[in-house]
């Protein structure tokens, strides 16, 4: 659910915290407070298209932010946020900002991590439907539409069934397409596989052997200016007048003769005898460094032809070694396939044919399924559409099979053989239309609570949005939406913008949107309503400040 929402620069708020509640939320105020401006800031977080004309006047930008508990949302969204390369949510809170500047500057961020602005929409799809003028509907899409008609009939497993077949008959394709060439393209590829294939197994790689290679190699280009050196440092120690082991001597002949005049200066004797030690053990291992560096020139000759054959076979197919022999293995499993061609295109036909049937068996059933719950679907949205209001409404779930949609032209889908469609005809005599045809928001908005009571127990989306939800409407049929966002409440955060009295005592929590000028300036406020608070806004919305009014606006309140 969307716990904090907080707005700065946009539009009428300056700075505006609000904390939300769960289950039903209503929102009332007067025309012009800024209602709609909660909409649109939740839009905006959720990766809908900037309006920088609503910065606030004397403010170079516009920032919003939201903290959405995202316990209740399952593996697939977490997957969705990592392939995405966005940090995962702490203590189930997912973090969203969007600012953007008058000058064109734009950003946004999940987790704490900045991300694309097409990645912070595709989150906002798993997390709020917003139903009224602003349009973030996910029932107006047909594959959204097929998902909640295979929700409502428990046909998520054969669904996912069905689209891995397919998954799998796609990548069968893909390796026929891989071994169907013409011959001479066959004949290049075989030659020049089993040249790569032979020139990296024929090197007998180990892909930790370059430091170590790389380092005699070094050492071999450069033998004789190395044996120069040590020669030179051999000679400092012990072969130059004077030499540091003659220095050293002397040192210690020094140190002896004070030591015998004051025995503290033994231990300053001590440390030169070790540093004598020390000279001697360094020109012995510098006798053998020497020693060592003298290769043969066959030795060398060798060092430098590894070396040199691990450079082209970098160049050639790859960075470094390991990547070379990961070249090498795909070469050897793409040879031995192209060497296998008749007998793997024959396996690969054989399977696709198993799983073409498998397709058609699993397609067809789900078809079948479809068929058989849509009107059940459809009876229980007419119930509800009536309760709200449209009382000869008329609601239905066009499917259309793969022979009316030529599938085989189309290409194979993941969910199925079908298409569906959700229709609608608001009065007698007329047609039905495709519900993102219809033209008036009230009337959608209700559809869609039409359809979210019926769904509340399947659709995982978990914040929705209601704006302009009670258009047209009065008398019983307000009580009967109001009632209804609360049913729905007990399973999703609901948001409702309303303008009636019924539908907003209904709400579990109540805020009231207002204007207040300050040094000059109007400013949006949002405050929580306790009991006595709802009551004189219930009593204003009711159209007056009588007793009577304030009596019904109580009895709404405790109904």
């Amino acid at each position: 659910m969307l716990t904090d929402l907080r707005i700065k620069n946009l539009a009428l708020v300056n700075d505006l915290a609000i904390r939300l509640g769960p289950g039903y939320n209503s929102i009332t105020g007067e025309t012009g407070a800024g209602k709609s401006i909660l909409i649109g800031a939740l839009g905006l977080v959720l990766g809908e298209r900037a309006d920088r004309t609503l910065i606030r006047d004397d403010n170079e930008y516009c920032s919003v932010e939201a903290i959405i508990d995202v316990g209740g949302l399952g593996k697939a969204f977490h997957s969705h946020l990592e392939n995405n390369g966005i940090e995962p949510c702490e203590n189930s809170q997912l973090l969203l900002k969007r600012s953007f500047s008058a000058n064109g500057g734009n950003r946004q961020f999940v987790n704490g991590s900045q991300t694309t602005l097409s990645v912070l929409s595709s989150i906002g799809e798993w997390l709020v439907d917003i139903h009224g003028p602003h349009d973030h509907q996910s029932l107006l899409k047909a594959a959204r539409q097929l998902e909640i008609l295979d929700a409502y009939g428990g046909l998520e497993e054969q669904r996912e069934d069905f689209a891995k077949l397919v998954d799998q008959q796609a990548a069968l394709a893909v390796q026929k397409t891989e071994l169907i060439v013409d011959e001479d393209t066959y004949g290049r590829e075989l030659d020049l596989l089993r040249f790569q294939v032979d020139e990296i197994e024929s090197a007998r790689l180990k892909s930790d052997e370059e430091p170590e290679l790389e380092q005699a190699f070094q050492r071999a280009s450069h033998s004789a200016r190395l044996a120069d050196l040590a020669a030179g440092a051999r000679q400092l120690i012990d072969g130059s007048e004077p030499s540091m082991s003659d220095l050293t001597s002397a040192l210690g002949r020094a140190l002896q003769e004070m030591a015998g005049i004051d025995a503290g200066a033994g231990r300053l004797l001590a440390e030169q005898s070790s540093l004598s030690e020390q000279l001697g053990d360094l020109n012995a291992a510098m006798a053998d460094y020497a020693e060592r560096l003298s290769l043969d020139p066959t030795q060398m000759k060798q060092v430098e032809e590894r070396y040199n054959l691990v450079q082209t076979l970098k160049r050639k197919y790859g960075s470094t070694l390991a990547e070379v022999l990961r070249f090498g293995e795909s070469a050897a499993k793409r040879l031995a396939a192209l060497e296998g061609r008749d007998e793997e295109l024959a396996r690969l036909n054989a399977e696709a044919t198993r799983l073409n049937e498998q397709i058609q068996s699993l397609g067809l059933a789900l078809s079948a399924k479809r068929k058989a719950i849509a009107p059940k679907l459809v009876e229980e949205a007419e119930q509800q559409l009536n309760d709200l209001g449209f009382l000869q409404s008329r609601f239905d779930v066009e499917i259309i099979d793969a022979s009316e949609l030529h599938q085989e032209e189309l290409g194979l889908s993941r969910t199925g053989f079908d298409r569906i469609e959700f229709l609608f005809a608001p009065n007698p005599g007329e047609p039905f239309k495709p519900l993102k045809a219809i033209a008036s928001s009230g009337e959608m908005a209700r559809v869609m609570l039409a359809l979210k009571t019926v769904l509340a127990t399947q659709d995982s989306i978990p914040i929705l949005v209601f704006d302009e939800v009670d258009s047209n409407i009065g008398g019983e049929t307000a009580g009967v939406v109001g009632e209804k966002m609360k049913q729905i409440g007990t399973r999703r955060q609901v948001l409702c913008i309303t303008h009636l009295a019924p539908v907003a005592a209904a709400g579990h929590q109540h805020y009231l949107v207002s204007k207040e000028i300050v040094e000059g300036r109007t400013l949006t406020r949002v405050a929580q309503l306790d009991d006595a608070s709802r009551v004189e806004e219930l009593t204003r919305m009711l159209g007056g400040g009588g007793a009577a009014a304030r009596q019904h606006a109580a009895e709404l309140l405790n109904a």
